[in-house]
Order: C-alpha cells, then sequence, then structure tokens
C-alpha cells in the first residue's frame, strides 16, 4: 500500500477506537426522518463532510454500497430506504471502523424498532479492489474519502464504483474540493491528505475525473464553505479556502457530443409565443425555469436570442432538468 495510503488507515484506525468528534466535519447538522433515531455514538462518529443520502437516489428497495463506513450513521440512513438482509453493502479497509459500525449497530437497533443489523453487510475490503460483484449496485456512495487518493489511485476507485453499479446507477459523493493551487509541501503532506484537506481539488477537474471514467451524466448537488488553511498554522503563505461539494455521477451512456454536467443552471423563455422549441429536444414553455446542463445552456446563448434568459451556475442542482 502507499505510504499517504497507511498514513490514513492508522488515522481512521484511532478514530475508531477513539471517537474524534473535531475529525473532518462532524458539526454538519444530522438529519432525521420519521422513525428514524441516530445514536449519539454514530453522530460522533461522523466522519464526513457532507450527506450523500438522498430520497430521491432510493426508491424501491435499491442494492447499496457504501465504502468508508465510519460509525455506521450514512449505513443507517441507508437501510431506511432498503429495509432487506443485506440491502446495504458496507466496504472498510479498517477492520476497526468495521467492528465500531457493527456495536453500533446494536444501539440502532434499541433506538429504531424497524433496524436490523443484518440489513448490512459489513465487509473488509479495499476501494481500489471491491468485494462487490460487476453490475449489482443501485446506488453506490462515499463520504470524504477519494478526495485522499491521488490521481492514480483516484482513478482506480472510480472505476472499481463504475464497474459495481449496474446501468443507470449512481455513485453519490460528497468531498472537499480547492479552487487555489496548493503547494507540493500541502500536497505531500500525509497527515493533511488524510484529514480531508490537501488532497483537495478543483470542481472541473473533479467532474473530469468522473466523465473519464465513463459516467454520461453528473449532478453537482450542493457546494459549502469547508475549512481553511492559513499561513499561520499551515506551511502556505496565503490563505487557501476550502469548499465542500456532494454529486451525483449517473453511469448513463455518454452522449455522442460529451457528458451532461449540471451546476445549477435554469433557462427562462419569456418571448411573445407560449412556448420555444429548439428542435434538439429542448422546449422551454413560457416563464417557467427549466433546469439545464451546462451543454445546452451553451447551446442556447449561442442562438444569441434575446428572449430567453440563462442563469448562472449555482451549483445547487435538485433534478427535473433538461439535457
Amino acid at each position: 500500500m502507499n505510504n499517504y495510503l497507511d498514513t490514513t488507515k492508522d488515522v481512521y484506525k484511532q478514530a475508531a477506537l477513539t471517537p474524534d468528534v473535531g475529525l473532518c466535519c462532524t458539526t454538519n447538522p444530522i438529519w432525521e426522518l420519521p422513525g428514524l433515531k441516530i445514536p449519539k455514538i454514530m453522530q460522533e462518529m461522523n466522519y464526513g463532510c457532507g450527506s450523500t443520502v438522498n430520497a430521491r437516489d432510493l426508491t424501491n428497495n435499491p442494492k447499496i454500497l457504501y465504502v468508508g463506513v465510519g460509525g455506521g450513521m450514512e449505513l443507517l440512513q441507508f437501510s431506511y430506504f432498503s429495509r432487506q438482509k443485506g440491502g446495504v453493502i458496507g466496504v472498510d479497509v479498517v477492520q476497526e471502523m468495521l467492528d465500531a459500525s457493527k456495536k453500533n449497530f446494536i444501539e440502532a437497533e434499541k433506538q429504531n424498532e424497524w433496524f436490523k443489523s443484518d440489513f448490512v453487510d459489513l465487509k473488509y475490503g479495499d476501494a481500489l479492489n471491491l468485494p462487490v460483484d460487476d453490475n449489482s449496485i443501485d446506488v453506490a456512495a462515499q463520504n470524504c474519502l477519494f478526495n485522499i487518493f491521488k490521481a492514480e489511485d483516484l482513478k482506480k476507485a472510480l472505476e472499481e464504483m463504475y464497474r459495481v453499479l449496474k446501468p443507470h446507477g449512481r455513485l453519490v459523493m460528497s468531498d472537499p474540493t480547492c479552487e487555489q493551487p496548493m503547494n507540493e509541501a500541502l500536497r505531500n503532506d500525509e497527515k493533511l491528505r488524510a484529514l480531508c484537506l490537501s488532497g483537495s481539488i478543483p470542481i472541473a477537474d473533479y467532474v473530469k475525473a468522473l466523465t473519464d471514467i465513463g459516467f454520461g451524466t453528473i449532478e453537482i448537488r450542493a457546494r459549502k464553505p469547508y475549512r481553511i488553511l492559513d499561513p499561520v498554522h499551515y506551511n502556505t503563505e496565503e490563505l487557501i479556502y476550502i469548499e465542500s461539494i456532494e454529486v451525483a455521477a449517473i453511469k448513463d451512456p455518454m452522449p455522442a457530443d460529451g457528458p451532461c454536467v449540471f451546476t445549477g443552471k435554469t433557462a427562462i423563455y419569456y418571448g411573445a409565443e407560449d412556448y420555444f422549441d429548439d428542435k434538439k429536444g429542448h422546449v422551454l414553455l413560457k416563464n417557467q425555469p427549466l433546469a439545464i446542463c451546462d451543454k445546452t445552456a451553451k447551446a442556447l446563448a449561442n442562438l444569441q436570442r434575446n428572449d430567453i434568459y440563462i442563469s448562472d451556475a449555482t451549483y445547487h442542482y435538485d433534478g427535473g432538468g433538461c439535457c
């Protein structure tokens, strides 16, 4: 194993043995659903930077894979939507984290009458070589894990997720990103990388890594402030601002003209007619906002019409869009 991955494993081994509330981004709000209670220990071991659990991804008892189990909180949340034996697979390379999750599920059973520990199948395994069959998963997820990987390992991890997903299955992720350049000292700091800081890359590079693997549709669902690396506490001459994003990559066929990437852009037609039809599959009803992918936004802008407004990217896309 690469040295930096050994460091990561050690960090999360300790976090499993002694829960660290300050590790990663555990101050995020913890949402609960009707009949779902999350044990305090799971909240304390929520070593993520956002959420990968979205109800619209989780219809019809999906088969779910979660890589990097943490304290089991998101595994429990996923189980809420897939109440069947082995409906959720949790994979981790840190045995102590698997053991901690298993223990936490016993507490979850006490607080949730509907939950049974065997809803979750915990497996020891590596994100770079998943112990999961090809084309067997409806929804795969990871939270604040893949940003730790360097480029070659990130590519392998994404290929593995793509391999196990069914056609049109989706990979849901939350990771830190950074639009500023980082010096090599920060990039090569194994502890900072393990803490989900110095592995952050620009959003465009993150999206390209996904589309290079073959994901035909990308949705950027949220973009939020995350952390600061300042010159007083870190090896940098300038203040570096890190954000977290929540992204879904869908295993759709790659369109001939390139991937559909939704970044929260919207088109509004306000012309004289009841609607505008571009004859390419996009119908804009008068005064009705329509979410569009970046590719469609560019095509509409190239028409140079004075009766279509196209908003800037909000980086908060919530479905219902047109590509």
